[in-house]
């Protein structure tokens, strides 16, 4: 390896004794040589000062030469890769993200005021003027990187802390895997927010036919304009939780079921369409023990009197089967839903019993129109929110709603509901309903009289925040 030499090595190297080979040779040529040997020396040395090298009195070399003197120094390592920038954001709440990271805080605050009104007749304390807490939901949600997710909701509703959704997802291209409690794909309005609805109650069939969230795992396809959901579930958590033993305990629930959904939703020059379809079946297990029923309350929740229901029969198994039409133009949405559950009695015929509504809404405000996201309505922020100029977003909506649940021996009467919907919201995350309800009632719960057929008014409220 090549080496380049200071200019004080040559130096030295040039102060070194003549060699003795040298001394052979003739006087006159030798001295001829050390003249020649003190010129290069001197020359040296005025380089060196020239060139800032030579060494002052004490022997020290000048910054220049201890500079060059010194080895040359190592490639530098590669910078340690600095941690991701934690970021916080508002999103109705905090925000937390550090790279493919995320954490979000959830929550939902509900009150509802409600009036029913029946015939006089009716001594029933449930009726008349009920109020509460609809839900009380605490929870958060976020990502863990490498396409994994969470979430986990608790709920105070009916004087009751539950378990909401509350699951693990994995994410990866079109396809989106959940294990843990959530929604069965049941329903268009089971499945939309119930912050995000047309009017304060879903679908009279939805709480009739027991549409809830359960254990299970699912996994979800889309691709475009088209979703295709399938899982398969147990029941909710609520009933595997029960903390009594022995043959009717909740511990020992074996009921399990199959879910699936199709949904094609184009978008046709500015119009959001959905064409929908669901598919069910359930095994009851220990279930069917001769205590389920098929009920609904008159619309508002905050009464938990039932007008309309089936006696307890021992089912063992269900299936049951749905439509799903809606479509969103501007201002303008409407949506559509037919559901039929077919359940299977011991030793006795099926019974089927039929559900379903149709809306019709429209915003008041310029610039408002109704989300949609995979599959279902979603929220969206008001044009012009107040405090920005605008008075927020003010909706109205109208709901034919229609429950049957009559069927062969099975007397569980028939409801016809008309409801009228006025949705204020003056900024995103919260919303103001005020909701008028005529129900229309054909062999329900029979009045002193013994009359099966009448009317009853509903006069609804609700006040709603949710992060």
């Amino acid at each position: 390896m090549y080496r380049t030499l200071s200019g004080t090595a040559v130096t030295a190297a040039l102060m070194q004794p003549v060699p003795a080979f040298a001394q052979s040779v003739p006087e006159a040529e030798a001295e001829a040589m050390r003249a020649e040997i003190r010129e290069l020396r001197a020359r040296l040395a005025r380089l060196e000062r020239t060139l800032g090298l030579a060494p002052d009195n004490a022997g020290t070399l000048p910054p220049v030469a201890a500079a060059a003197a010194q080895p040359a120094p190592l490639p530098p390592a590669a910078a340690a890769a600095s941690p991701p920038e934690t970021r916080i954001g508002w999103k109705g709440s905090p925000r937390f993200t550090e790279g493919d990271k995320a954490f979000k805080v959830k929550g939902r605050i509900q009150a509802d005021a409600n009036y029913v009104s029946a015939p006089k007749s009716f001594a029933d304390e449930g009726l008349g003027f009920s109020n509460e807490m609809r839900r009380i939901r605490l929870g958060g949600e976020g990502s863990l990187g490498a396409g994994f997710g969470y979430k986990l909701e608790l709920e105070l509703s009916d004087n009751t802390v539950d378990l909401v959704d509350t699951f693990v997802t994995y994410e990866r291209d079109a396809w989106l895997i959940t294990l843990g409690n959530h929604n069965s794909f049941q329903s268009l309005d089971e499945l939309t927010g119930d912050t995000s609805g047309s009017v304060m109650e879903r679908a009279a069939f939805t709480d009739a036919f027991g549409f809830e969230r359960r254990l299970g795992l699912s996994a979800q396809y889309q691709r475009g304009a088209m979703l295709a959901q399938l899982g398969i579930f147990t029941d909710d958590i609520g009933a595997l939780a029960n903390d009594s033993d022995g043959t009717s305990g909740g511990d020992e629930n074996n009921s399990y079921g199959i879910d699936g959904r199709l949904v094609y939703a184009p978008k046709m020059d500015g119009i959001q369409l959905h064409f929908g379809a669901s598919a069910h079946w359930r095994r009851m297990g220990r279930l069917a023990d001769g205590t389920t029923r098929y009920r609904q309350r008159p619309y508002a929740h905050s009464t938990n009197t039932r007008l309309i229901g089936t006696p307890a029969m021992q089912v063992d198994q269900e299936a049951h089967y749905g439509l799903e039409l809606a479509g969103i133009a501007g201002r303008w949405h409407g949506a559509a839903e037919v559901h039929a559950l077919r359940a299977g009695r011991t030793g006795l015929p099926a019974v089927t019993f039929r559900g379903g509504y149709a809306e019709l809404g429209y915003f008041l405000t310029k610039g408002d129109s109704r989300g949609y996201k995979a599959g279902i309505f979603s929220g969206k922020a008001p044009a012009s929110p107040l405090g920005g100029g605008g008075i927020g977003s003010i909706q109205i909506n109208f709901r034919y709603d229609y429950l049957d649940l009559d069927d062969k021996d099975i007397s569980g009467g028939k409801q016809n509901g008309y409801i009228a919907a006025l949705i204020w919201s003056p900024i995103q995350y919260l919303r103001f309903n005020l909701n008028y309800a005529l129900l229309q009632y054909d062999g329900a719960k029979a009045l002193p009289s013994g009359r099966a057929g009448y009317d009853a008014h509903v006069l609804g409220t609700r006040f709603e925040l949710d992060f």
